[in-house]
């Protein structure tokens, strides 16, 4: 049986990360008395925003991750790339409340989408390679 102990550790955080920015959500609709939708209030919308973006980037993110590590097992590059999209997407879900945390937004679309640019280009050289 194989064990892919970083992509474990990263969808163990990313499933931390998104009930984290589910709770953020449910504490702020509790605080402004909104059920469903975001009521017109911008900082309801920001943090589903957040939320959602994690949604729409994570997958994909750990798909990589994963295949990869399937075919390059114990990779300390791999691990360290897995901790930085992790620690940009907390950044990017607190940032999204702007603010003076607001540049955690552009750190976390940034480490995003680098991270998505590197692992995609690693794994298509890994198979034309293979």
């Amino acid at each position: 049986m194989m064990i892919l102990p970083i992509s474990l550790a990263a969808a163990g955080a990313a499933a931390l990360i998104n009930l984290w920015l589910s709770i953020r959500i449910g504490s702020l609709r509790a605080a402004k008395k909104v059920s469903v939708g975001d009521g017109g209030d911008e900082s309801l919308m920001r943090r589903m925003r957040a939320q959602a973006n994690f949604i729409e980037n994570t997958p994909i993110a750990l798909i990589l991750i994963a295949v990869i590590e399937a075919a390059r097992p114990m990779n300390l590059w791999l691990a360290i790339i897995a901790g930085v999209f992790i620690l940009g997407r907390v950044a990017h879900g607190v940032g999204m409340d702007g603010g003076t945390l607001g540049q955690g937004r552009m750190v976390g679309t940034l480490t995003t989408m680098l991270t998505l640019l590197g692992l995609g280009l690693w794994a298509v050289v890994i198979a034309v390679l293979k």
